[in-house]
C-alpha cells in the first residue's frame, strides 16, 4: 500500500500543478473576454437605446467611465420607441439563440452549474460566442439583466474547452470550468476574491464550498481582474459616501432588513420561475418568446415612467439598472419610499419577463438593483419618525440590502458578502452585512434563483462515488472479479477501423492499448471513438496510439474496491484495466464499473439482512 499512496500522491501533485498553471491561462482569456463583452454591451446600449430612442441611463456607476470613442448622444428621449426596440431585440435574440445554441438562453450561470454536476464539465465551444452576441442584443435594447451570467458562461466555456483540448479528466475539467466562471465574474465586477468564492459556493444550496475549486479559481480571478483593470482602471464599480458601524442597537433595524430581504428574495425566485414556466407552456414559437417578453418589459417600464411623473430613475427597471443603483446609494434626498419600492418590484417583474422568456442575460445585476432599492426603501422607513431606535443610514441600508437579498435568492451568503464589499468599497459595513446575509439566508426558503444547484456534495452526481467507500473498503478486486485471459487488446498501430471492430466484438466500453510484452500504454474509450468519427477526414488518419489516454492509473488485484470506485469517478470511465504490478504494468484483465456497483449493492443487502437478523434475535 505505501507504493500505491506514493503513486497517488505523485499524481495528485502533478495534477494540481497542471491545473494551477492552466488556471492562469483561463484567467487571462476570461479577462480578455470580459473586456470584449463589456465593450460590446456598452456599445450596443449606446447605439440601440441611446442613438435611436434617446435613452441614457444617468448617473452612471461611479467606477464606470464612458467609452471615449462613443460620441455624445443628442437624440431626445422618445419613450414609445421602447415598445419597438425591445420586441425587435427579443426577436433577434430568439433567432440567434435557438438557431445556433439553445443552451445560451437564460441567465447562463445555471447552465454552468448543471455542466459541473451532470455533464462532466462539458460546455459546447459555440456557446460562449453565441452568448456574447445574444446577451449584447438583450442588454443593448434594454432587456432587464446583468453581465454576470453571460460572462460566467463565457469564462466557463473556455475552461471546459481548454480542459477538453488538453484531454484532462472530467474531475479536472469541472474544476477548470468553475475557475473560468469565477474569473469572468471577478473581472466584470472587479471583485477577485468574490469571484473565486462565488465559483466554489454557488454550486450548492446549502452553505458548502467546493474546496477543489477555490485555489484554481483564485489564481484565475487574480489574472482576469488584473487584465480587466489594466484597461478600465481599478476603482470599485460603485462609489459611496463614507460609512461606518459603531452602534450595536442598529442590529435590530438590520434584523428587520434581513427579514424584508428574505421576503423579497422569495417573491423574486417564485415570480421568476412562474414566468419562465408560463412562457415554456405557451403555444408561442421559441424564437418569438423573447420578443413577447421584451414587449411586456417595455410596457412595465412605461407604466412606471409615466406613473411617477416621467422620473428617469424609474427606468432602472430596464437594462443593467446600475445607474439607478448609484443614484440610490448617493441618498441625495430625491429618493422616496414609493419610488424605491416601485423600482424593486418593477425590476423583479421585468427581469422575469426578459430572462424567463428566453432572453440572454444575468440575474446578479438585477438582484443588486432589487436588493439595493428594497433596502433603500426600508432605510427611509428607519430614518422616519416611526422608528424609535438608532437607525442605519439610507446608503447603508441600500448596500446591506444588496448583500442580504442576493444571499437569500442565490443561497450564497459568504461570496455575496464579499462581492458587495468589493464592488462598493463598503468594507466598514462588513459586520452588519454579515449579520444580514446569514439571517436572510436562514430565513429564506429552499427556492433558489439558480435551479440547478444541488443540496450538497453528497447529492451531486460529480461526487457520488465518494460516498460508497466505507462499504467497499476492505474488499479486494481479486476476491470478486475473476481475471480474464482472453479479453481483447489493442496494439498502438491498429487503425481506427480495427479499433471499431474490436469494440464490436466485445462488451467492454474501454479497451487497453498494450505493447508486445502486454504492458499497458494507455486506454481507448468508446465515447472518444464516437466523437472522432464525426470528422471522417481526420478519422481516417488515426491509429490506436492517437486515440489512447495514457494518464489513467490502472488497478491491481490487491487494490480495494473503494480505490477502484475513486478511480472510476475521477476518470469518468466505465471500465479500467487490471495490471499484475505497477512496475511492469502487464495487463491481466479488465473491470467494469457496474461490477463494482453490483458488489456495493450486494454488500448493502447483506448488511440489511444481518441488521434484520440481529433485531429479530433481540
Amino acid at each position: 500500500m505505501p507504493v500505491v499512496w506514493q503513486i497517488a500522491h505523485r499524481r495528485l501533485v502533478q495534477s494540481q500543478v497542471r491545473l494551477l498553471g492552466l488556471s492562469l491561462l483561463v484567467g487571462l482569456v476570461a479577462g480578455l473576454a470580459a473586456v470584449v463583452f463589456y465593450v460590446t454591451t456598452v456599445a450596443a446600449e449606446h447605439y440601440l437605446l441611446g442613438t435611436i430612442a434617446g435613452f441614457q441611463p444617468e448617473p452612471r456607476p461611479g467606477g464606470e467611465a464612458p467609452l471615449p470613442w462613443l460620441a455624445p448622444i443628442d437624440t431626445p428621449f422618445r419613450p414609445w420607441l421602447l415598445l419597438v426596440i425591445l420586441p425587435v431585440g427579443g426577436l433577434l435574440t430568439g433567432w440567434v439563440v435557438y438557431t445556433y445554441a439553445p443552451e445560451a438562453e437564460g441567465h447562463g450561470t445555471d447552465a454552468v452549474i448543471e455542466a459541473y454536476h451532470r455533464r462532466q464539465g462539458v460546455i459546447a465551444p459555440r456557446v460562449p460566442i453565441v452568448k456574447i452576441i445574444a446577451s449584447a442584443i438583450t442588454l443593448g435594447v434594454g432587456g432587464s439583466g446583468g453581465r454576470e451570467g453571460p460572462i460566467a458562461q463565457i469564462g466557463a466555456g473556455f475552461g471546459s474547452f481548454l480542459a477538453s483540448m488538453m484531454r484532462l479528466r472530467p474531475a479536472e475539467r469541472r474544476v477548470l470550468m468553475a475557475a473560468g466562471m469565477g474569473a469572468g465574474i471577478a473581472a466584470i465586477f472587479r471583485a477577485p476574491l468574490a469571484g473565486s468564492l462565488f465559483a466554489a459556493e454557488v454550486l450548492y444550496r446549502s452553505p458548502e464550498f467546493e474546496s477543489e475549486v477555490i485555489m484554481p479559481a483564485a489564481l484565475a480571478s487574480v489574472v482576469s481582474y488584473s487584465t480587466f483593470g489594466i484597461i478600465f482602471g481599478w476603482k470599485p464599480l460603485f462609489t459611496i459616501p463614507p460609512l461606518e458601524f459603531n452602534d450595536p442597537v442598529e442590529l435590530l433595524a438590520y434584523l428587520l432588513l434581513a427579514m424584508w430581504a428574505a421576503f423579497l428574495a422569495m417573491l423574486y425566485t417564485r415570480s421568476f420561475y412562474a414566468i419562465t414556466r408560463w412562457f415554456r407552456r405557451s403555444p408561442l414559437p421559441q424564437k418569438t418568446r423573447p420578443a413577447v417578453g421584451g414587449l411586456l418589459t417595455g410596457v412595465v417600464a412605461l407604466i412606471l415612467y409615466f406613473g411617477f411623473g416621467r422620473n428617469p430613475n424609474v427606468l432602472g427597471v430596464l437594462g443593467f439598472g446600475y445607474g439607478t443603483l448609484q443614484w440610490a446609494l448617493e441618498a441625495d434626498g430625491t429618493q422616496t419610499f414609493a419610488l424605491l419600492l416601485a423600482i424593486a418590484l418593477g425590476k423583479i417583474l421585468t427581469t422575469g419577463l426578459t430572462i424567463g422568456s428566453g432572453g440572454s442575460a444575468g440575474v446578479f445585476g438585477p438582484s443588486m438593483v432589487i436588493g439595493g432599492c428594497g433596502g433603500g426603501a426600508m432605510g427611509l422607513f428607519f430614518n422616519s419618525s416611526y422608528w424609535p431606535l438608532a437607525a442605519p443610514s439610507q446608503t447603508a441600508c441600500v448596500l446591506v440590502g444588496m448583500a442580504g437579498f442576493f444571499a437569500a435568492a442565490a443561497k450564497t451568503p459568504f461570496s455575496t458578502l464579499v462581492m458587495v464589499s468589493e464592488i462598493t468599497g463598503g468594507y466598514p459595513l462588513l459586520l452588519p452585512a454579515l449579520w444580514v446575509c446569514v439571517l436572510a439566508f436562514m430565513l429564506s426558503d429552499t427556492q433558489s434563483i439558480y435551479s440547478q444547484q444541488v443540496e450538497g456534495r453528497s447529492r451531486s452526481p460529480a461526487h457520488r462515488g465518494r460516498f460508497v467507500r466505507e462499504v467497499l473498503a476492505g474488499v479486494h478486486i481479486e476476491q470478486l472479479i475473476p481475471r480474464e485471459e482472453h479479453f481483447l487488446r489493442l496494439a498502438p498501430g491498429d487503425s481506427l477501423a480495427v479499433v471499431i471492430e474490436r469494440f464490436r466484438a466485445c462488451d467492454y466500453p474501454v479497451l487497453p492499448v498494450v505493447d508486445g510484452g502486454q504492458r499497458l500504454l494507455g486506454i481507448v474509450n468508446l465515447e472518444d471513438i464516437g466523437r472522432m468519427t464525426q470528422t471522417p477526414e481526420m478519422a481516417s488518419l488515426l491509429v490506436a496510439a492517437d486515440l489512447a489516454v495514457n494518464d489513467v492509473e490502472p488497478l491491481m488485484p490487491d487494490d480495494e474496491l473503494d480505490l477502484a470506485m475513486e478511480l472510476f469517478v475521477e476518470n469518468d470511465l466505465l471500465a479500467l484495466p487490471i495490471v499484475d504490478n505497477r512496475v511492469d504494468r502487464r495487463v491481466i484483465g479488465m473491470i467494469r464499473r457496474y461490477e463494482i456497483a453490483n458488489t456495493y449493492l450486494s454488500y448493502l443487502h447483506e448488511a440489511d439482512r444481518r441488521a434484520g437478523k440481529d433485531l429479530a434475535s433481540e
